[in-house]
């Protein structure tokens, strides 16, 4: 049975737009490896939720923006061990960038103050390996044609071009991971700005399905 200060929870704060204010994106990747490194080790901050619902109904001033896949396996918030109003996060199938999530990036960052975006992919992705199986079926079929680039992008590759290839797999899931942070770069104006001022960062990174461990790539 928890103690009372478990049932309560050890954290009920969330952050202020002063300290949203003094973060660097650099303090942010930072803090989302040390987060991460708890939920590998299974220590996640204990949350008072229903304190932190009511300290955030009238504001937020989230640290980052990610961009992660829909696969139900890849809990955002807990890989990361951020609470509520600590990050915004979106989610599509491969990752992908469009307008839609541009403008939830622009919303993020030049509206609501956020310093870091990352596009999160992660190892096994359904939407990658229909990719490379070249899969067709309704709307998956455009869907998958905005990985295609990334598959094509993978050259000289030894071994089969399959997705059961894990090799192949993961150099097609980290490419893609880095075609739509170029994506971010070449769509939005503003992003960029932002990113060549150093008001933001934006960043890639890999999910491990096995033991729940990010990986941030070269970007």
């Amino acid at each position: 049975m928890n103690s009372p200060e478990e049932s309560q929870g050890l954290v009920e704060q969330v952050l202020t737009k002063e300290e949203q204010a003094k973060l660097r994106p650099a303090d942010v990747i930072a803090a989302f490896k040390e987060g991460n490194a708890r939920f590998v080790a299974g220590e996640l901050t204990v949350r008072n939720h229903k304190a932190q619902i009511r300290k955030a109904a009238e504001g937020q001033f989230p640290k980052a923006i990610v961009l992660s896949c829909i696969d139900s396996r890849i809990p955002v918030e807990d890989v990361f061990d951020r609470g509520i109003g600590d990050i915004f996060v979106a989610r599509v199938a491969g990752n992908l960038v469009n307008t839609d999530i541009l403008g939830s990036m622009e919303f993020a960052c030049a509206v609501k103050g956020a310093k870091l975006i990352l596009v999160l992919g992660h190892e096994n992705c359904g939407a990658v390996k229909g990719a490379i199986d070249r899969v067709t079926f309704g709307n998956i079929t455009p869907m998958l044609e905005k990985i295609q680039p990334a598959v094509d992008a993978v050259p000289g590759f030894e071994g089969a071009r399959v997705s059961s290839n894990a090799e192949f797999l993961h150099s097609v899931t980290e490419e893609n991971v880095r075609l739509n942070i170029e994506r971010i770069r070449s769509g939005s104006i503003a992003l960029a700005q932002m990113e060549r001022d150093q008001d933001i960062g934006i960043a890639a990174a890999i999910y491990g399905m096995d033991e729940g461990r990010v990986v941030f790539l070269d970007s």
